[in-house]
Parts: C-alpha cells; sequence; structure tokens
C-alpha cells in the first residue's frame, strides 16, 4: 500500500480531523506539562485567572490589585472550567490553565482539515490539519496558558465552516445547519476572547471573494438573524457586566489603553518593518516550511480554482493586516495560518516544478539549522552536563528533519518529505520545549526561587504563614506560584516583612537599603539560599537572595495601676 493510498483511508469521513487533531496534541502535550511558568503574559493570564477562582468575580479581571483591562474574559473562563476540573487555585499547577490552549491548537488542526476536505478532497485536508498541528507556532502557543492558540482554534473553526458553505454553493448543495452554528459559534467564542480579530479574519474574506467572484448571493445561506442573535447573546452579558462593575473603565482602558498603541506604533517595543511576519514565517511554519514556496505558488497558478480563491482570500488581507500594524509579535498572524496550510497541503497533489522544490528545499536546511543552532546555544549558554543528552536529540532531529524532508522533495516525493519532515520536526519540537528548554535552569528563575522557598518550607504552598515579600524582582511568574498575597515592596518593606516572621526575597540591588532597614530594627539578616539566573523578560542577570522571616516578640503590656 502506497504512502498516498495509507493517507486516503486515514482521511476518511472524521477521521482526517481526528488524526489532524492527534497531531497537535502530540505536538504540545509533552511541553504544556514540562514548562515552567513562563512571563510575562502566560503569568499575567494565570494569575488573572485563580484570583477569579479565589474571590468569585468572573467579571472584572485583575492582576493582585491592579485591574487588567486589555482583553476580553473569555479566555479567563475557559481557564476557570479547566483549573476546577482537574487543578485547584491554590495548587497553581500552570498545566492545569494550559489545557484551553491545547484544546485550541487541536480545534484549528481539526477544522482546517474539516475545511480543507471540503475545498479539495479529504486527503488534501488530512494534510492541511497536519501541517498546521505540527508547525512550531502552533504547537509552541499550544501550551502557554494566554489567548492565542485558543483565538486560533476558533477563529479556524469559523473559517473552516465559512469554507465548507461556500464550497457548498459551488456544488448547489444544501448547507446543514451545524455547519452554521460552527460559523457563528467560532465567531462569538473568539470575540469573547480577544476582540474583534476573529471577526475581521471573516470579513475580510467575505470581502474578499465578494469581489473575486462577483458575486455574493450565497453568503444569505450563513443565517444572518439567528447567528446574530447567538453572537450578541454569548457576548454581551459579559459586555455589559464589566460597563456596569466598571463604570465603562474596562473599554477606555482596553481600546486606549491597549489597542490605540498597537495601531499608533510598536507597543512596548514589540515593533517592525514591513515584511516581519513573512521573513518569520519559514521558522513558524517548520517542519512544513520545505512546502512553503509551493504554497505560495499553488496561491497564484491555481488561483481560479475555488479551494484555493478561498484560502488566498483568507490569507491575504489578514497576513497585510498584521504587517501593516505598527505593533509585532510573531504569534499575530497565528490565525492566517490555516489558509497557509491549506495552500501547503495543496501543492502535494501535483508534481512540483524546480523552483519552489529547491527553495523549499534551501529554507527547509536553513531552518532545521537554526533550530539546531538555537538547542546548542542553549545547552553552552544556560545548560549543564546531564543536558547534553536532549541538546544532541533536539539538535540531531532538527537537521534531520530539514535534511531528510529537502532530500525526499528534491526526488519529487513531496508527500513523503511532508510526513517524514513533519514525523522529525514534531519529535525534536518535543525535545526542545519538553526536554532541553525546562532544564536550562538559569532561565527559570521564579521556578528556582519558589522550590528554594518550598525546599524551606517558607512559601505559602508548603504552609508558611503570611505571604512572601518581593523587592527588586517582580516577575509574574513569582507571583503566580508564590499567591496573590505576595507583597511587591522595597528593601525598607522587606526589611519588616523579615521583623514579622515573613520569608523575603531581595534582588542584589535592593541588599544595600534592605541591609540598612534591618540593623536599624536591630535584626540579623538570614540567608536561606541565593539563586542567580537570567530575567529573560528584560535581558539583566539577576541575584536574588531568600531570608528568613524573625518575629519579634511582643512587648508586655504594663499592668494596670
Amino acid at each position: 500500500m502506497t504512502l498516498e493510498s495509507r493517507l486516503d483511508a486515514w482521511s476518511r469521513g472524521w477521521r482526517g480531523p481526528l488524526l489532524a487533531a492527534l497531531v497537535a496534541l502530540i505536538a504540545g502535550l509533552p511541553g504544556l506539562f514540562a514548562m515552567p511558568p513562563l512571563d510575562r503574559d502566560e503569568s499575567r493570564f494565570a494569575q488573572a485567572t485563580s484570583q477569579m477562582l479565589e474571590t468569585g468575580d468572573y467579571v472584572v479581571i485583575k492582576f493582585q490589585d491592579q485591574p487588567r483591562f486589555k482583553k476580553p474574559v473569555g479566555i479567563h473562563w475557559l481557564q476557570a472550567m479547566s483549573v476546577k476540573a482537574f487543578s485547584d487555585a491554590e495548587d497553581r499547577r500552570i498545566w492545569a490553565y494550559r489545557i484551553p490552549s491545547l484544546l485550541g491548537a487541536m480545534l484549528a488542526a481539526a477544522a482546517c482539515a474539516w475545511g480543507a476536505a471540503a475545498l479539495f478532497d479529504p486527503r488534501t485536508g488530512l494534510i492541511a490539519g497536519s501541517i498546521l498541528g505540527a508547525t512550531f507556532l502552533l504547537s509552541s502557543e499550544a501550551f502557554i496558558a494566554k489567548t492565542d492558540a485558543a483565538l486560533c482554534g476558533t477563529t479556524t473553526l469559523a473559517m473552516a465552516a465559512l469554507a465548507r458553505v461556500y464550497a457548498a454553493q459551488l456544488k448547489s448543495e444544501t448547507v446543514k445547519k451545524w455547519t452554521k452554528l460552527a460559523f457563528w459559534l467560532g465567531l462569538s467564542i473568539a470575540a469573547l476572547i480577544k476582540g474583534p480579530v476573529g471577526l475581521l479574519v471573516a470579513v475580510f474574506a467575505l470581502v474578499g471573494l465578494a469581489i473575486w467572484d462577483r458575486k455574493s448571493a450565497w453568503m444569505k445561506d450563513l443565517g444572518w438573524t439567528w447567528g446574530l442573535i447567538l453572537f450578541c447573546a454569548i457576548c454581551l452579558p459579559w459586555a455589559m457586566m464589566i460597563t456596569v462593575a466598571t463604570d465603562g473603565a474596562f473599554w477606555g482602558a482596553a481600546v486606549g489603553g491597549d489597542l490605540a498603541p498597537k495601531l499608533a506604533g510598536g507597543q512596548e517595543g514589540h515593533s517592525g518593518p514591513f515584511g516581519y511576519h513573512t521573513l518569520l514565517a519559514p521558522l513558524l511554519s517548520f517542519p512544513a516550511t520545505l512546502l512553503l514556496p509551493a504554497g505560495l505558488v499553488v496561491g497564484w497558478t491555481k488561483r481560479n480554482e475555488p479551494g484555493v480563491r478561498f484560502a488566498v482570500c483568507w490569507l491575504v488581507p489578514t497576513w497585510l493586516m498584521f504587517e501593516i500594524l505598527p505593533t509585532k509579535l510573531a504569534h499575530y498572524e497565528l490565525p492566517a495560518y490555516g489558509a497557509l496550510a491549506m495552500l501547503m497541503a495543496a501543492a502535494v497533489r501535483e508534481p512540483l516544478a524546480k523552483g519552489p522544490r529547491w527553495i523549499g528545499a534551501v529554507l527547509s536546511v536553513l531552518m532545521a539549522a537554526l533550530l539546531a543552532a538555537v538547542a546548542v546555544y542553549g545547552q553552552v549558554k544556560f545548560g549543564a552536563g546531564r543536558d547534553l543528552a536532549w541538546t544532541v536529540l533536539a539538535a540531531g532531529l532538527s537537521l534531520a528533519a530539514g535534511i531528510a524532508g529537502a532530500f525526499l522533495l528534491l526526488r519529487r516525493h513531496s508527500a513523503r518529505a511532508l510526513v517524514t519532515a513533519g514525523v522529525l520536526g514534531v519529535g525534536a519540537h518535543v525535545a526542545l520545549t519538553a526536554g532541553l528548554i525546562p532544564r536550562l535552569e538559569p532561565l527559570f528563575l521564579s521556578k528556582d526561587v519558589a522550590d528554594a522557598l518550598d525546599s524551606a518550607k517558607l512559601s505559602p504552598r508548603s504552609g508558611a504563614a503570611g505571604p512572601v515579600a518581593l523587592t527588586g524582582y517582580s516577575e509574574p511568574s513569582l507571583i503566580f506560584q508564590l499567591g496573590t498575597a505576595t507583597e511587591l515592596t522595597d528593601g525598607e518593606g522587606a526589611a519588616d516583612a523579615v521583623s514579622e516572621g515573613r520569608p523575603a526575597v531581595v534582588e542584589s540591588r535592593e541588599e544595600k537599603p534592605f541591609r540598612e532597614a534591618m540593623t536599624a530594627l536591630g535584626l540579623t539578616p538570614r540567608p536561606v539560599s541565593v539563586v542567580g539566573g537570567l530575567n529573560y523578560s528584560d535581558g539583566d542577570q539577576e541575584k536574588l537572595t531568600i531570608y528568613r522571616g524573625e518575629p519579634q516578640p511582643s512587648e508586655p503590656e504594663e499592668p494596670a495601676p
């Protein structure tokens, strides 16, 4: 039995979407459990969700005592349901907060396969969904507890349903109500997760198709009346509650303080030139990089095919929107990667021309070499001898994926090249994210500090009384691990905490004022442990000293005369 016939068998019915979801699961699950809490966005989201569970307030989003008015509440509700089902807020197990992201990645892969099967054929659908699920971008976002993988899943579901509606009208078939429901559910939940992004992706595609086809009558079949009612029923209740609860402050902060700066310039230093996302695409789409040039060629040469036309109208406007946006982060283009995966999968249907084959092969080897270099650099800079095996495995699998895929592609075995590169590439991703990177201890200061506090029985998790005081180091990952009551203070405040019997974590730049305050209180600092490493959020080398609390005896009361 040939590989093509096996793919045909595996892609029949719901097998294709399920297998694509399985690829996403295999690629993302190991990192979900192995990776420590990450700074800064993941830990901010997780901490805000934890506070919802602690307080029972599921409307107002807060990080400690500060309002966090940036994104809608959707991801927090999903995380809260996951933590309630599998863990507890007091346990601070980050993997429980990551489950919605993993499910979002699986949904994206399955939906991509489902939509592409209608536009092309089931085999192409399976390949497209598997490509998306295996990309380094989506499989990395799958184990990070923030909005992007969930947004990709819901947006891809909406676009896949739209693809099936589009394909049905071309074949003069009746659209199933469940397909329309999937479209509106995807858009509604996407809006509750990250505002207008999912809506913009769908609107751009609809406008593009209407202009290209010079007809839009088929769009009436989307169920606009009940669909908009459903959209409002899902999104409006929380929108009204947050407006009342914050007296409208949420919208002023979310639009004026978060969205507007992103439109006006590179927010928080996250800027880049036009073409930023295009330059990153070969790396972020690895191990499917070898088909990236062929997919783009198909997008042009086969543009008159309905399936290709739909993918182009999905991909190009969304891609341009994020290229034009001054603020740039690598994951912004994720809602468009389903369309890119469809084009790459469509390229496998026919023999590839010489140019795309050679360019794809060269890009594949270069990206593999870059990933191998990252693994080696991490080992040399931050690793220890015991990490060498994971370094060799991650670098070896990366190189094997790039080289083997390139070799088979040049031999005109595009499907075999993709499958081979995919299997080895997923293995490389697992080795990097679940094997090597979590073991590079100098990169995870917060985890080391939390572990040291646990070992000394000084953390809230180990039963110590009172919150830990932090001075000079306030990364969200440490606050998440130590709890909501964690005190952010200065050197004098840390000394006061010690005098109250509470532990303090003091960064080296705060040592002098801390010791001066301790002397003024008549106390001698009692260090328990010293933790050092790189704060990758700002690039600074940090040295953190943990001090044990020294409760002072209360002064005896004077007897009454």
